[in-house]
């Protein structure tokens, strides 16, 4: 096809991706970042997990179970604050509806596909890129705390072990021989699933690497460009009209990839998106003796917190708050993330150190599965709805784009926008 003058919205992990992608194949981008840097928000500090195979949505039967004792528990991972908001009602709404074996099978088997595109396209960009962002293959390890949830996970892993995944189901001691410095965590550990083929990175540091490429391949990256409107013309977008004030032309075609802010710009066309920020935190410490760290990434799904080793440091991620688009840092939460280090593994990190508290917004829709791809409006796509695994599926969603503006929607018909 020829090449498109195409414009995308938000310079995040999953715009980034996007701009990178289009640009390889010889499309001219521009991107449009309302901050000063790529990366500055959701991508920040996150998880740094990519999780190619743990994709399970957050909507599901056990969920639904887990539901009022877990809003009720003040340490829990989940909090609830009602807003008053429409959005937070209909978002909220639609996720118990999706909380049904058959969405949760549904939205496992697309979100496999997509995670595992997205790995081959994140290898095939390293090799061409030499991508630098502290990725390393290292395996993850998903710890339970009770025989009846490690009886779920199997259930779990045999259903997608159908659907490719490699994974397999550990005692304690052997979750101990792959992770040994869980020793001091070990009566919380029932059993686990350790995923040999998973991986770390740092989000932030890959988001600047593909801006990078971007721009060395001839794409036009701007910053502290708010687009604060979409200009149309009948059923087409012709400009976009920055908060400055500044009026730029739509090109043949613009991809919104702003995650949460996304639909306050797609509202006003009639494009709906089933989006709500759902808040997580993160710190990260200073690893002081490798023995005591983590080797692998470890999921703990009695707190529902991550563990990423990274180069010197361990990332600590975690918690689930549908509390509105507020980014103020709860210091409870950070204390909570601190205690759970030094809980599972005690003396690995400096524990006087700057945690380097973070929050961000990820952009949840009610089934998990993110929205990729065509509008009613003719030049308008949408790459958002990643929730929490925006690193994971950024590469794979950008190819769908791709592959949208080339006249394949065949590949994205299970994330298509729905209204």
């Amino acid at each position: 096809m020829k090449p498109l003058a195409i414009t995308i919205v938000g310079a995040g992990i999953v715009g980034a991706a996007a701009a990178y992608v289009l640009t390889r194949a010889g499309h001219r981008v521009t991107l449009l970042e309302a901050r000063d840097a790529p990366g500055q928000l959701t991508s920040f500090a996150n998880g740094a997990q990519l999780s190619y195979s743990y994709v399970e949505p957050l909507a599901s039967p056990a969920t639904l179970r887990k539901l009022p004792a877990m809003l009720l528990d003040r340490q829990s991972p989940l909090k609830l604050r009602l807003t008053g908001e429409w959005a937070q009602l209909s978002w909220g709404l639609r996720f118990l509806r999706a909380c049904n074996p058959r969405q949760v099978h549904r939205a496992t088997e697309a979100l496999l596909r997509l995670s595992f595109a997205s790995r081959d396209e994140l290898a095939a960009a390293c090799e061409a890129d030499d991508l630098r962002f502290h990725h390393a293959v290292a395996g993850k390890l998903v710890v339970v705390d009770s025989p009846a949830a490690l009886a779920a996970a199997r259930r779990q892993v045999d259903c997608q072990r159908a659907l490719g995944c490699e994974q397999h189901v550990l005692d304690t001691d052997a979750c101990l021989d792959r992770e040994p410095a869980l020793a001091a965590y070990r009566a919380h550990v029932a059993g686990g699933v350790w995923t040999p083929g998973e991986a770390v990175g740092d989000a932030w540091l890959l988001t600047r690497e593909l801006v990078d490429r971007v721009r060395a391949m001839g794409g036009t990256v701007r910053y502290q460009a708010r687009v604060a409107a979409l200009r149309t013309q009948g059923r087409r977008v012709t400009g976009l009209r920055l908060e400055s004030g500044e009026e730029l032309p739509a090109g043949d075609a613009v991809v919104l990839a702003s995650g949460s802010d996304a639909p306050v710009l797609a509202r006003p066309l009639g494009v709906k998106l089933p989006l709500y920020p759902v808040k997580g935190y993160s710190i990260t410490l200073p690893v002081v003796d490798e023995r005591l760290a983590p080797r692998v990434s470890v999921t703990d799904l009695r707190r529902k917190t991550v563990y990423a080793p990274l180069p010197g440091r361990l990332r600590i991620a975690g918690m689930a708050e549908l509390v509105g688009p507020d980014l103020r840092v709860d210091p409870e939460r950070i204390a909570q993330l601190l205690a759970a280090a030094h809980d599972t593994f005690p003396g690995a990190c400096d524990a006087s150190a700057d945690p380097q508290p973070w929050s961000g917004l990820r952009p949840c829709t009610p089934t998990s599965l993110p929205v990729i791809g065509r509008t009613p409006v003719d030049n308008l796509l949408v790459d958002v709805g990643h929730g929490s695994l925006g690193l994971t599926l950024a590469m794979g969603s950008a190819r769908l784009i791709e592959r949208c503006l080339a006249g394949d929607d065949r590949p994205a018909r299970h994330f298509a926008y729905a209204g």
